[in-house]
């Protein structure tokens, strides 16, 4: 665990390359992240789930309504990835959706239902593509070409970061 409440497990580093067990491993760690978030959040009041994770951060309802969000556009960028030949993806502005009614007031339920649900599919997918399919590249603007491999290593990461973020506030506060 890192002292930094920005980044409680670490900067993302982008792996040069991964063989076959490591993205199996990544997809596991997807798979395991919406049990993980929801006893992350599991008890909290709305008084607690309006308090940001650190100053100048979102709250833990924004962060809950965020994962399916950035999970949903993950899951978008996979399918382009997958039929079309080194798609150009569409960022979106996070920081403006995270400020939206649905991610900075309402109920947390329908986002953990949504998170369940998109990564039964999610990992269906992942676990069905061959070895090669993870060669496969989008183009994202702002961070340039990414192949598969390196997308499911940064989901696997994106999912403990953010849950993270809700046990260490947790802990922090004596929650």
């Amino acid at each position: 665990m890192s002292d930094d409440l920005r980044y409680p497990i670490g900067k993302f580093a982008r792996p040069a390359s991964a063989t076959p067990d490591q993205v199996r491993t990544w997809i596991d760690e997807i798979d395991a992240h919406p049990a993980a978030f929801r006893q992350a959040v599991r008890g909290l009041n709305d008084a607690q789930l309006d308090t940001p994770y650190r100053p100048d951060g979102w709250t833990v309802r924004q962060v809950a309504h965020h994962l399916p969000d950035s999970h949903m556009n993950a899951y978008v960028r996979y399918k382009l990835a997958l039929t079309e030949d080194v798609p150009t993806i569409k960022p979106y502005e996070q920081q403006l959706w995270a400020e939206l009614p649905d991610g900075n007031s309402g109920p947390i339920e329908p986002s953990l239902a949504l998170l369940e649900q998109l990564h039964l599919r999610w990992v269906r997918l992942l676990r069905a593509l061959k070895p090669t399919d993870f060669e496969r590249r989008f183009n994202h603007p702002e961070s340039g070409v990414l192949t598969l491999a390196a997308l499911t290593a940064l989901y696997a990461w994106h999912g403990k970061h953010h849950t993270a973020h809700v046990t260490a506030l947790r802990k922090r506060k004596g929650w």
